[in-house]
């Protein structure tokens, strides 16, 4: 049986400067999960923001730009949907690199359901 999802990280309008890499996105007591399901969902403002996750050293996304792009309406569940995946617990680290010149945004929602 399941529990019900956590907001592990959030962000509306995460502004990353040129050519420039965030800090770990993901602190405190949320970076620290349990065995689980992971879903990322990001929205970028415009093509050139890279997405990296990682869960317990393992890799799930790495270095891949944002799929979905837009500065109106909401972003959804379904089709904004970058990461859906199984996690065995460990610390979490998400980054957003900016491959532009310009300075970029980004939304994102990381939830997380427990598995007993």
């Amino acid at each position: 049986m399941g529990g019900y999802p956590i907001a592990s990280g959030q962000g509306a309008g995460t502004s990353v400067g040129a050519y420039a890499k965030s800090a770990n996105l993901i602190t405190g007591r949320n970076q620290f999960l349990g065995k689980g399901n992971l879903q990322l969902i990001a929205r970028g403002s415009a093509i050139g923001m890279n997405i990296t996750l990682v869960v317990g050293g393992i890799t799930l996304i790495d270095d891949l730009p944002v799929p979905t792009i837009g500065t109106t309406g909401a972003m959804s569940q379904i089709n904004d949907e970058v990461c859906n995946q199984a996690v065995s617990g460990g610390v979490a680290e998400f980054y957003l690199r900016n491959t532009t010149v310009g300075a970029l945004t980004c939304d994102y929602v990381l939830k997380f359901s427990p598995i007993k």
